[in-house]
């Protein structure tokens, strides 16, 4: 009986729907003069995006430089810049929100004489 019900349970998640699944390449472009110098985008119909440059560091490092964008659960985009070089990597949102404010709860009741079990 156990091994009926795992093979429905299996088969249940097998056939859930999965959107990423279906989505399709729509632009795929890429160039390399083979020097170090390299740049390509890419796009795919469920809004995943890169954009990407590379360049020859002073080092003998590739220095890539790029943007990645991407659709979230909600439907919101995420969007990062990047860039990686000899002074590391680095990445920096695009789109700008607002943090949550920190909450201290653990200091603020142990000054209280609060004890947590």
């Amino acid at each position: 009986m156990k091994l009926v019900v795992l093979a429905c349970v299996v088969t249940l998640a097998l056939a859930a729907p999965r959107p990423d699944e279906t989505a399709e390449t729509l632009v795929d472009e890429r160039s390399d003069s083979g020097d170090g110098n390299f740049n390509y985008i890419f796009e795919t119909s469920n809004g995943i995006y890169e954009e990407r440059v590379g360049t020859p560091g002073e080092k003998g490092q590739s220095n890539m430089a790029g943007i990645i964008r991407f659709t979230l659960a909600d439907g919101s985009i995420s969007e990062y810049s990047y860039v990686a070089d000899e002074n590391g990597y680095r990445v920096e949102p695009l789109i700008v929100f607002d943090p949550p404010e920190p909450v201290s709860v653990g200091f603020a009741a142990a000054s209280e004489g609060v004890i947590f079990e």
